[in-house]
């Protein structure tokens, strides 16, 4: 199965110290990738030596993806680290503020707004450059239910991801004719720290499962082969989609 195989390859991951991020980490290293995990949690080094115990190769970088020289100086370490080969970069980190809309601090929305969008948008900019030199590369950015609908108390992340789906297009315009294939993954209800509020609202957990055909909340296991496809030379002539891993909720 070449069209799905990833050994050697060089990857950076967001916000991989935990739920779909980790779970991510973990496939990627499954399939025999490089990974350097990134994350502000002062655990990413803890984490990264988990699975290098388990015979992965993995490097935990602690960066505050709201500090654009932070970003930019821990770029250039990974990439050191690398040999200046990067093959997959995974945008996952992602931050939630809820507050009716008339109600909506704007240091909250600055705060969703940078670290959902802006940072995502110069991490490919810095990968989307070394991968044009390399001739190739795939950026998965992870987008949300909330790209297709407004979502309740929740305007920042709805706008934030919305913004994602449109920049995952716009960056594929560019960049699928120089090798490089962008697109974009939208998780549905998922069982992760998140969602704890809503996982332990018995009337809300019920709806929302009522409304998933496939009858259950998804997990960090479910986004591993959709990440790991993307990531392959089996989605070579994808560009730009957004895909729902939802279990049907969408289209229900």
């Amino acid at each position: 199965m070449d069209l799905f195989n990833l050994k050697g390859k060089k990857a950076i991951v967001t916000g991989g110290v935990q739920g779909l991020g980790k779970g991510m980490v973990e496939g990627f290293c499954e399939a025999g990738v490089s990974v350097a995990i990134w994350d502000i949690s002062d655990k990413v080094e803890v984490v990264a030596k988990e699975f290098c115990d388990k015979g992965y190769d993995v490097i935990g970088i602690k960066v505050n993806l709201g500090d654009r020289k932070d970003v930019e100086a821990k770029f250039e370490e990974t990439l050191k680290k690398f040999d200046g080969k990067l093959d997959i970069l995974l945008n996952n980190a992602g931050v939630q503020s809820r507050h009716f809309c008339e109600e909506f601090p704007l240091e909250d929305w600055d705060f969703v707004m940078n670290i959902n969008l802006n940072a995502v948008f110069q991490l490919c900019q810095l990968a989307g450059r070394v991968m044009i030199k390399q001739g190739k590369g795939k950026i998965i950015n992870l987008a949300s239910m909330l790209s297709f609908f407004g979502g309740y108390t929740v305007p920042a992340y709805a706008a934030s991801k919305g913004a994602v789906a449109q920049l995952t297009k716009a960056l594929s315009n560019e960049w699928a004719a120089k090798g490089i294939n962008v697109n974009a993954m939208a998780p549905g209800y998922m069982a992760t720290d998140m969602n704890t509020k809503l996982l332990e609202d018995e009337g809300r957990n019920s709806e929302i499962t009522a409304r998933i055909p496939a009858h259950r909340w998804g997990t960090a296991n479910d986004m591993k082969g959709p990440a790991l496809f993307l990531a392959s030379a089996a989605s070579d002539y994808l560009n730009g989609a957004i895909i729902p891993v939802d279990g049907g909720y969408l289209v229900r």
